[in-house]
């Protein structure tokens, strides 16, 4: 017998080798059930892959689970703090509230320029040929609406009644083109300024707040509120921001340009602001009749 037959290692590595290969095309031949040796292979695999799979599984979701905790006990004492902000803010405003009732009583004032009564109302038509100019609500005198109220959304101004029914109104918008248009306004800040709003920039969509001091400074951002000193609107009513000033070509006044607060374009619902200040501007319907031909407000 050759020498090379009595090798045994090598007589049983060629069997392996054989074995292999046939094993191998029998695998790649088109089947639909696997055999028994490679269905054992994968068993062994995939419960080796659980093995390994389920506790790595874990420690992520217990990492994950510890940051997700750390993160909800950070934003729980943001909230705390806040919270404890807004409880002291509401002590503040309840302390204020008591003061200014004191001092309204020791004075004998029974209402300030601020105080209004709410009249809630939907808009129900806009004609598209005059979109900017003014709109039909669903309150009318029946309701306690009368011309020259303010009407306003949650974000700040929209107008002002001009015209009442029984059961509806029209509301000029602070776009409008008619120069009657007029609201006596305020540029919050450090020191005052008062001016008018009265105009609108259609091009760059902003109001314009005219006969501002020449000598003051504004800057943009600056918020601009209603008055209250024109007799009809209450002070206070958000009306925009500042966007720009420029100085008018004779020297002697400045214009603000305003982004409304409101959106002057999609308007649904309002809330139109019933004074409860008399001026004495109301009193008698001569002077009523003056201030709608000014439209100061």
């Amino acid at each position: 017998m050759p020498q090379f037959f009595l090798n045994k290692r090598l007589i049983v590595m060629l069997i392996a080798i054989i074995v292999l290969v046939a094993l191998v095309g029998f695998s790649l031949r088109d089947r639909e059930n696997a055999s028994w040796p490679e269905q054992f292979v994968k068993d062994v695999v995939g419960f080796g892959e659980n093995l390994v799979a389920k506790p790595a599984s874990f420690v992520s979701d217990v990492i994950s689970g510890s940051k997700n905790l750390k993160n909800t006990y950070t934003e729980n004492e943001h909230l705390k703090k806040r919270l404890e902000e807004l409880a002291q803010l509401e002590s503040n405003v309840a302390d204020l509230k008591k003061e200014n009732k004191e001092l309204k009583e020791s004075l004998g004032i029974q209402s300030s320029l601020s105080d209004y009564d709410p009249i809630n109302g939907s808009v129900i038509s806009r004609n598209p040929t005059n979109w900017n100019e003014q709109v039909e609500i669903d309150k009318g005198s029946r309701d306690g609406v009368k011309p020259d109220m303010a009407v306003v959304t949650p974000s700040g101004l929209v107008g002002r009644i001009t015209t009442t029914g029984a059961k509806s109104s029209t509301v000029e918008l602070l776009t409008s083109s008619d120069t009657r248009n007029r609201v006596s306004a305020m540029v919050q800040g450090s020191d005052s300024a008062y001016g008018i709003i009265n105009g609108y920039s259609t091009d760059e969509k902003l109001l314009e707040l005219k006969q501002l001091p020449y000598d003051m400074k504004f800057k943009k951002g600056q918020k601009i509120v209603t008055s209250g000193l024109g007799g009809k609107f209450p002070s206070g009513i958000f009306i925009g921001t500042i966007e720009k000033v420029e100085t008018d070509k004779m020297g002697l006044s400045q214009t603000a340009y305003v982004k409304p607060g409101a959106d002057l374009y999609d308007l649904n619902h309002i809330i139109i602001l019933k004074r409860t200040a008399e001026t004495p501007s109301d009193s008698t319907d001569s002077e009523t009749s003056d201030s709608s031909s000014t439209g100061g407000n």
